[in-house]
Formats: structure tokens, C-alpha cells, sequence
């Protein structure tokens, strides 16, 4: 146990806010790089180092072909991991602040941030 001065000066749990908690969480830009997967998969995946409100830094997978993300744009995440890139937990929302969606996308627009044509 714990005197009363020591549980003043360092209390014994700290209170944590996670992403977890929260369905989206909104984030800025700080590094724009490419990915390969694992085996037995070869690709070059599109992913972004976000860093939100909490401070917190996250690897963030950018879905669909092509994207206008530079330093600092400002971007929605959610949830989701991306099975071959180890360490990705998280996807970027297109069409959301500087992310903008994809043209000319007939299927799984919502997805993609898609207008119907």
C-alpha cells in the first residue's frame, strides 16, 4: 500500500484514451510512404503516418488507386487492419478534408467517396 504522499504524487492508474474508443479520429499528415506486404503477396501498398489529437503516431493504409495526400494534410481514420502489412490497424476515409475520393468508380462507392455518374 501506498502512503498518502506517494499516491498524491503518482497516483496508480492512469486514466488511457486509446483510438479504440472512437468510432473516427481525425489526424494530420506526417510522412507519405509505400509499404511492401508479406509473403506470399507483392505489391506496393500506399501508407501514411498520421498523427492524432492525442498525440499518438499511427500507420494509416490509404485504399483505392492514386491519392493527393502531402505533409500535413489533414485526414479522417478509422479502424480496420490491413491483413499483409504488418502493423497498418488503420484505414484513411476518402473524401473526407484533404483526401479526396476516387472518379469514376462504379462499384463500392461509398467505400471510395464516390459520387453516383
Amino acid at each position: 500500500m501506498p502512503t498518502i504522499n506517494q499516491a498524491c504524487k503518482k497516483p496508480r492508474y492512469k486514466l488511457k484514451t486509446d483510438v479504440k474508443k472512437r468510432p473516427f479520429y481525425k489526424g494530420i499528415c506526417m510522412k507519405i510512404f509505400t509499404k511492401n506486404p508479406k509473403k506470399p503477396n507483392s505489391a506496393v501498398r500506399k501508407v501514411v503516418r498520421v498523427r492524432i489529437k492525442t498525440g499518438k503516431l499511427i500507420t494509416a493504409y490509404i485504399p483505392g488507386q492514386g491519392h493527393n495526400l502531402q505533409d500535413y494534410s489533414t485526414i479522417l481514420i478509422r479502424g480496420g487492419r490491413v491483413k499483409d502489412l504488418p502493423g497498418v490497424k488503420y484505414h484513411a476515409i476518402r473524401g473526407k478534408f484533404d483526401l479526396q475520393g476516387l472518379k469514376n468508380r462504379k462499384n463500392a462507392r461509398s467505400k471510395f467517396g464516390s459520387k453516383k455518374v
